[in-house]
């Protein structure tokens, strides 16, 4: 299994890496397998990796993305996507929790196959990003967070497994400039990469970060882009602007909730399943689809 380290290094200057969000194995092997052929140049596309999301994994176990399901279930679903996969994963940390808990989650990481952890700068019970400033969005002290920063590299093992830290700042309103103060302080605490995080409908201040970021701050550490709400920009455009990873980070669950409640629906109205066989895939394709 090749390392997100190792991809990142082969991969410098030609693209951002692409990663999609998986929940289960079942979104492992599509994240996996899915392939699809460039019409102009003939290239062969697909994802470079896995992002194993706190909020899908929270919503498909029916709660709240507030870090109510442990880390021992989310391990769990680590563990049953690696199972049946090849490609690297990036772990969705959440705050990361103590500095001294943060030390055993990237242990854990590390000895499941992991290849990041992506821990955020807030603090509190946790509120998704996508509220934005709807919510209270309470951000970490800058040297308490470096200080887990530095909790989570002096446990790592193996030196190919990256620390990374999300920047809250533009999503707690606090602007560009705590933003980048927040980053260049988590650099000097020795963070692996940082991502950028927005909830605009234009990619504006995002551009405007990761410009500052490589002007004034490093021009090496890799910054990642999650791209959920300001998806009018391409990965072609995010790639110039400095983005070494794309990140789209919810969109398999939010594919599937749509069609299990249209077809629940269809069976219901009808009294039957058989409007429903249009949409669906057929039970042989089921029993067929993976390898026993």
């Amino acid at each position: 299994m090749p390392t997100l380290a190792r991809l990142l290094k082969e991969n410098k200057g030609k693209r951002p890496l692409r990663f999609l969000e998986t929940h289960n194995g079942l979104t492992g092997l599509i994240a996996e397998n899915v392939k699809v052929e460039n019409e102009t140049s003939g290239e062969i596309i697909e994802f470079d990796g896995f992002w194993s999301s706190s909020l899908t994994a929270s919503t498909a176990k029916g709660k709240p993305d507030i870090e109510v399901v442990d880390t021992k279930e989310r391990l769990a679903l680590v563990q049953e996507t690696l199972a049946v996969t090849t490609k690297p994963m990036i772990y969705d940390a959440d705050t990361g929790g103590l500095a001294e808990i943060f030390s055993h989650t990237v242990r854990s990481l590390e000895d499941l196959g992991v290849s990041a952890a992506i821990i955020e700068d807030k603090t509190g019970l946790k509120q998704n990003s996508l509220f934005g400033t709807d919510r209270t969005q309470v951000l970490e002290d800058i040297d308490t967070f470096c200080d887990k920063i530095k909790a989570g590299q002096a446990a790592k093992r193996n030196p190919n497994f990256i620390v990374v830290a999300r920047l809250e700042a533009l999503i707690a309103g606090l602007g560009e400039e705590e933003a980048l103060k927040r980053a260049e302080a988590y650099v000097g605490a020795g963070v692996d990469a940082v991502m950028i995080h927005s909830k605009e409908k234009e990619p504006t201040e995002v551009l405007s970060f990761m410009k500052h970021f490589k002007k004034n701050i490093s021009s090496t550490i890799p910054i990642i882009a999650v791209p959920t709400t300001y998806n009018t920009i391409t990965e072609k455009e995010l790639g110039n602007a400095g983005a070494s990873i794309i990140i789209h980070a919810n969109h398999l669950l939010r594919a599937a909730y749509p069609s299990m409640k249209d077809t629940a629906e269809s069976i219901l109205l009808h009294g039957r399943s058989m409007e429903a066989d249009k949409d669906l895939m057929s039970v042989k394709e089921i029993l067929t689809m993976i390898p026993e």
